[in-house]
């Protein structure tokens, strides 16, 4: 395993580390890249989604994993999209809930692992059942 990360958290809002983790990784506002040596928390930044208006089954792992990302940490998340990002190597957790930087520490500790799959609460398919 590679002594540096990059962690992305789906977030809602544009706090970095004081934000709060989306419950849907492909319906947030933004994604706050976090970056890990050593399992300790370094640089941080916001990036607004820029599919946010036009969420697409399969279009946000690719874009995910294009700005370098490891991990993926989110509320919830389709079992298609979960594959995706499998596919690329990257490790993915969700079930996330509260504070970005207190998951992002969680999830350092082992805290935070596993999937959750989305609970579909939205008007467009997550890939996560077949309409």
């Amino acid at each position: 395993m590679k002594n540096t990360r990059l962690v992305a958290v789906a977030t809602d809002d544009d706090k970095v580390l004081n934000g709060e983790v989306s419950m849907h990784f492909g319906r947030c506002r933004y994604y706050t890249l976090v970056e890990v040596e050593a399992d300790r928390i370094g640089d941080a930044r916001c990036v607004e989604n820029p599919h946010y208006d036009n969420h697409q089954p399969g279009v946000m792992p690719a874009y995910i994993h294009g700005l370098g990302a490891d991990v993926i940490l989110a509320g919830g998340m389709g079992p298609k999209a979960v594959n995706m990002f499998h596919g690329f190597g990257m490790d993915v957790a969700t079930g996330a809930v509260g504070q970005v930087g207190k998951v992002v520490e969680a999830y350092l500790k082992g805290l935070v692992s596993g999937i959750v799959p989305c609970n579909h609460d939205h008007d467009d398919s997550c890939g996560g059942h077949d309409d």
